[in-house]
Order: structure tokens, then sequence, then C-alpha cells
């Protein structure tokens, strides 16, 4: 693929940023001195909690509303500063109380209830180490978390407890206490609600130092057991600085991350940054219900909202009527994560909520955004955007003598220069698969992309999803935006299948919106509109109608999988993966 290849999903043009907001550094300012004068520093050390809590509290702020809960039945709870802080402590106190110490390890598994962000600023209080589990999991995916990072708490509901932890509970030899949101608990277990309302609302936060672990957070690989990515304390530096930068979240900002606490944008970017920031959050207990959703933006005046593509789309797949209903006057600043986003969504947000929406790209294992469509800057639909400041970012590839740096346009792998205070430390208990993402002065990422001229960086795919046939080498995204610009289209996912004369062929798996049945003329109208707007070496050769694609819980369309099902090959480790039907 060359640069005139990806630029058929560039060439929708760039999209205007009306937010208004000018970057806040110029060339020759110290980033990290800005991104330090965003945080306290305290008493020589450094703890996530004191920063998200206790030093807004201390500079007269704890009146203002840290959480804005709405439960999922139409119950809200406000919670301050000083709120949020004395939940923190008395789970600390609850903590200490049952013997656990600096650098013990937290997990949690419930769903986005208040009990849940005491837990985990409670326990980074106490100076444990926090690790946020996505409730939805089975048995198993919990079960191999919780060995593999040896977890000495758990905090969950009784309901999730009986159902997938009590039959192998005693065998996790590790697991000291279980806390059990609410009164009653099972037996063995302690209720947390009683335990909570005797604990002292005071705690002196643990001066934990920069690099003590912090979080854990779970990232699936290809193959093999989850990896348990280690973050420190110091990676609050970088949490402030991008959620600042990127996201413009400041003092007072209304903020709406719609990702789940269990995943690591839900940590971050919904819990830790936007705290440290001072904002107000909205956190919704319910699940996607789209007028529940849009309801939500007008009602409580949203100003910046974090978002995921598989979202986007299905506000998209709703139609404009709905949305027009509503009032998005309030909106400032939309982002996404989770998977590059197809120009298709920017062009219509800016058509339907008066911003486009701006994609940015990071990992579990860089632990912040690492590159992004900033306020204020121009946004080019279909990228990533460019590197913050005090990232280093390269398109490099594989040469005899080491790692090449490769030119505007070209193909290559996204690395990025080590040393930003977000980068994880290390994998838990695998220091071989740790190193191995570090070659010759860079970070590795995995992910193919190209730099155009202007230092805009463009998703290609996955290293092992890259499609190489009749001597062209193609990257899905490029396919599937294209794909879902047919209007029968909701979502694609590409994959490459061997072919004796061409190397591979393209095919494509789509669902399609609502109106619309699969039958041998809407292929061939599919597959036309590819060609069309591809060209036929690249257009899907075939293309399989599903009534869902495989995704991980957090939204990503799992390629791999389609291609491991398509050739009958091992799965891998597929635990993050939504029920999906064929």
């Amino acid at each position: 693929m060359t640069q005139d290849r990806v630029s058929l999903a560039s060439g929708v043009g760039a999209v205007s940023d009306a937010s208004g907001l000018p970057n806040t550094l110029t060339e020759g300012d110290d980033p990290w001195g800005h991104a330090r004068s965003l945080i306290d520093g305290w008493k020589g050390g450094i703890n996530i909690a004191h920063e998200a809590l206790d030093r807004h509290v201390a500079d007269g702020h704890g009146a203002q509303i840290a959480i804005k809960w709405l439960g999922k039945d139409g119950s809200t709870q406000d919670l301050t500063y000083t709120d949020l802080t004395e939940l923190a402590s008395r789970f600390a106190n609850v903590l200490v109380d049952h013997g656990l110490r600096k650098g013990d390890s937290v997990f949690a598994l419930m769903g986005r209830v208040p009990e849940l962000y005491a837990a985990a600023l409670g326990a980074l209080k106490a100076g444990l180490i926090f690790t946020p589990l996505f409730s939805a999991f089975g048995p198993e995916p919990i079960r191999t978390r919780m060995e593999i990072g040896k977890a000495n708490v758990l905090v969950t509901t009784a309901s999730i407890y009986k159902r997938k932890i009590s039959k192998w509970r005693d065998e996790i030899p590790t697991l000291k206490l279980v806390l059990i949101v609410g009164d009653d608990a099972p037996e063995d277990c302690i209720a947390l609600g009683p335990s909570m309302a005797s604990a002292a609302t005071a705690f002196e936060t643990v001066r934990t130092a920069p690099e003590d672990p912090a979080l854990i957070h779970f990232t699936s690989g290809t193959t093999g057991k989850p990896k348990g990515a280690v973050h420190v304390h110091n990676a609050v530096i970088y949490h402030a600085f991008s959620g600042n930068y990127a996201l413009r979240l400041s003092p007072g900002t209304i903020y709406w991350c719609t990702a789940d606490p269990g995943w690591v944008t839900g940590t971050t970017y919904g819990i830790i940054s936007p705290l440290v920031n001072r904002v107000t959050m909205l956190v919704d207990e319910a699940e996607f219900d789209i007028d529940r959703w849009y309801g939500t933006i007008e009602k409580e005046r949203v100003e910046v909202w974090y978002s995921a593509p598989t979202a986007i789309r299905m506000m998209m797949r709703a139609g404009n009527a709905t949305a027009a209903k509503y009032d998005f006057s309030s909106l400032v600043f939309l982002a996404s994560v989770g998977e590059p986003l197809n120009p298709e969504a920017v062009i219509w947000s800016k058509e339907v909520f008066g911003q486009p929406f701006h994609d940015n790209w990071w990992q579990t294992e860089t632990g912040g955004i690492m590159i992004a469509n900033c306020p204020g800057a121009e946004v080019r639909p279909g990228s990533m955007g460019r590197p913050l400041p005090g990232i280093e970012a390269a398109i490099v590839t594989q040469a005899n003598d080491g790692m090449v740096e490769l030119g505007d346009g070209e193909i290559g792998e996204l690395a990025l220069r080590p040393g930003w205070p977000s980068m994880m430390r290390a994998y838990l208990n695998e220091e071989a698969r740790y190193q191995k993402c570090f070659r010759d002065g860079w970070y590795l990422s995995g992910d193919l992309a190209m730099r155009d001229k202007d230092g805009y960086f463009w998703f290609v795919g996955r290293a092992d999803d890259l499609i190489k046939t009749s001597g062209h080498l193609i990257g899905p995204f490029e396919v599937e935006s294209a794909l879902i610009e047919h209007e029968a289209v909701a979502e694609a996912g590409v994959i490459g299948v061997p072919d004796e004369t061409a190397g591979e062929l393209v095919k494509a798996y789509v669902t399609l919106n609502p109106g619309f049945q699969p039958d041998d003329d809407l292929e061939q109208s599919i597959r036309g509109h590819a060609r069309k707007k591809l060209g036929p070496a690249v257009a899907p050769r075939e293309i399989v109608f599903r009534k869902t694609l495989p995704k991980t819980r957090s939204g990503k369309i799992m390629r791999r999988l389609l291609k491991a099902r398509e050739l009958g090959l091992p799965e891998g480790d597929i635990s993050t993966l939504e029920t999906d039907e064929t």
C-alpha cells in the first residue's frame, strides 16, 4: 500500500474543529514541565489518589461535584470531591483493618456503581495496586487474571460472586478478602456496606514513590494468556497532561467518558485523568441506549464526550432523525478511541452534533493517549492525528542492521521512543514478552501505519492483519471504511484468505442496517461500490453477510478471530469476546 492507497480513506477532506481551542504548547516549550504543573507532586513522592482527590479538597474545592451518577433505575447521586475523598478513605481504612498493606493487590469486578470508584481510589490511597475487571467476564477469564495478578482482595457483587467465583474461590491461594457490595454477603465474604459505614472518613494517603506499581491492566494477545501491563504512580503526570491537552479537560468541565472502568480507557480517562484535572464527570450505570445517551447529553449539558467507534456507528445506524430531537449545543469537544474511527463517522458527527469526533491512538501498554486529533487542530477524517508534545513517533521497519525509520507515505510499524511517564513498566511475570516490545531504542506497537507529509499518522492495521494480494499490500481498515459508506452496511470486518494465484484474496464480513436483506443483488451492489471506491485489486472478492461480527467487549472487531474461523486455526485468547452469532 502506498500513500495514494491510504488517501482513498482521507480524501473526504479536512473537517474544521469548531471548539476554537488553540493548543496550549508551542514549539520549544517543555511538555513535561507543563505536565508537572498540572499535579501537586506531594511530599517528595507521588500518589494518584492524592492528585485526584486530596489536593483538590485541601485547595478549597471539596464542594465541587466530582461524579454525577445516573443509576439504570432512574436514581441519581451527586458526589462532591469531599464525598469521594471520604468514601476512598473509608475503603482504605477497611483494607488496612483487614491487614492489607502497601503493594497488595485489589481486584474490582462490578458495574459502574459508586463503590467501584471508592474502591479504585481507596486502594491507591492505601498504596495498594488496583486492577479493574470487566463485569461481564465469564468465570475463566476472571480466574485467569486473578491468578496471574495474585489477587489479595476482590470487590464484587453477591450475584457475580455466586455465579462466577464461589466454586473456585478457595483455589486462589493469595486471595485474603472478598468484599461484597451492599449490606449482606455470602459465607466467608464481608459486606462492604456496614464495613464502610463504620470506617473512619479520614485516612493519611500512603506516600508512594514514582516507580511504585499502582495499576495493572490486562490486555489479550493473539495467542496465550492475557498480559498484565504494570503501570506506576508516576503515570499520573501523563494522565493529567494528556487529558488536558488531547481531551480539553480542565476544572469544572462537564465530561462524559462512556468506557467501562473494566477497560484501560474507563480507568485512565474515566476515573484518573478527569479527577486529576478536577472536572465534573458523568457516570451512567446503564448500557448503551441511544435515547438515554442523547437525553443525557442534553439534560446534563455535557461539554466533552469521549466514546468509541462501535457506539458511534450504532448512532449513525439509528439515523439523523433520532438525533434531531435533542439539543447538543453544550458539546464543545468529542473524541473517540478503541479502534480506528472511519472517516464517514467523523463527517457524520460534524453534521449531527456540530462537532467532529476526534480520533486518537494509544494502547494499554502506553497508558495514555500518544497520538491525537487535538482541540483546535485540523481534523483529517480517517487519521489518528499527530503525536502529543513530548511523544516521538515514527514508522519503522526491520533491516539487517536493526530498525530503520521510513519516510512519509511509507507503511511500516508504528513505534515510539520510550520514556514517557505512563509507559508500562512490565508484563506481570513475563520479562521476555515485555523485552520483545522494545528494540533499538523504540517501543514497537505491533500496529502498521503511515505518516503523511504534514505529520498526521494513518492506521493501516495490525501487523498480522495486513493482506498481500497480487503484490499489493492492503490494510483492512481502508476496505472496511469504504464498505460502510454503502447505505446498507452497518459494520464490516475484512481479512485475507489464501489463494494459489494472488497469494491472498480480500474477503469481507458485513452486518446490515435495518431495512436491508441479504441477497445476491445486494452483495453485487456492495462489491460494485467497493470496486468503484478502491479499485479491483483492493476491493473484496467475496462478501459474507453476518448478523453480528465477533468483537471484544470494548468494541474492537476481532479480525484475527474471523480469519482463524475461516481457516480452521486456533482461536487464541478469546476471553474478551462478546457473544457473537453467525
